[in-house]
Parts: structure tokens; sequence; C-alpha cells
């Protein structure tokens, strides 16, 4: 179980914002609908208690995937915000401002993972230029990772 909570997050664009009170265990998903759902190679999920999140901007557009599964998304932006299932609530690790407190404890659905992601991270590493000069003139029109009392931000 995580430690974790509350803690805050919210799609790219600052359209939806969330806070959840009481996170559990994060954790990984390999299955085909969590690769297309995300664009990825896997859906990264923490555990969350419906009592103690609350919707703080906007609310989430629900897709019912299967019978037995909603995912909440931005529709203005796309980004993939939680996963609902008869067992529970699952909210995207990457959607919060600190997901980098949130490191997966477990895999589920191995068996369909892709067939070369345990080698993923064996690849050559590319840096310098002229990625860094690229990267540099970057204007980011993404939301902060932190709560603003509205988006876009006046212009000072």
């Amino acid at each position: 179980m995580s430690e974790n909570g509350p803690m805050s997050g919210g799609c790219q664009c600052g359209a939806i914002r969330f806070r959840a009170g009481k996170l559990g265990r994060p954790s990984i998903c390999h299955c085909r609908m969590c690769q297309k759902a995300f664009g990825s190679f896997f859906g990264p999920f923490v555990t969350a208690d419906q009592a103690h999140l609350e919707w703080t901007r906007g609310q989430p557009n629900w897709f019912k995937s299967s019978n037995k599964v909603h995912r909440g998304f931005c529709a203005r932006c796309g980004t993939q915000l939680a996963y609902r299932h008869p067992g529970g609530l699952e909210m995207s690790i990457g959607a919060f401002d600190q997901a980098e407190k949130l490191e997966p404890e477990v895999q589920v659905n191995w068996h369909q993972r892709l067939p070369w992601i345990d080698r993923l991270f064996d690849k050559p590493r590319i840096e310098g230029e002229p990625y860094a000069s690229f990267f540099a003139t970057i204007e980011s029109r993404q939301h902060p990772d932190r709560d603003t009392a509205q988006w876009p931000e006046e212009d000072k």
C-alpha cells in the first residue's frame, strides 16, 4: 500500500483537476486495452478510494471500454485519468503532480506484455545535439504540476 496522500493531479490542458486523499498500490497493466487507451506500452495506475477522491475542476468523460470497465479522460486534451471497474477505481499515475512518488509495486496482465518490453531500457540513449537545442526552445502550454486558481493563468 502506498502511504502517499492526499495528492493532486490533473490533465495536460488543466481543464480537469483532482485530489486523491487515500491511495493504494501503484501498478502497471500490460493488457491490450490499457496499451490502446494510453497509446503506450502499458497503463500505470494507483488504486484510489472513491470516497476520498474529489474532482476539483471539471469532470472526466467516461468511455465504456468493456462490459466491466469505464475509462475516464479529458475530452479537451485526451489525458487518461481513471479506470473504474466493479472492484473500485484506479487513477493514472502520470496524471499526478508528483508522479515520482508513485513507483509501481506490481505488474498485472504480464502475459499480454509486448514481447520486447523487458529489453526496452537496454536500448541506446540519444542525448546532446540536435535534441538539446530543439527541446530548449519549447514553450510548454501544459498545465503546471500544481493546483492553480484558474487555467490558463492570466498573463502577467
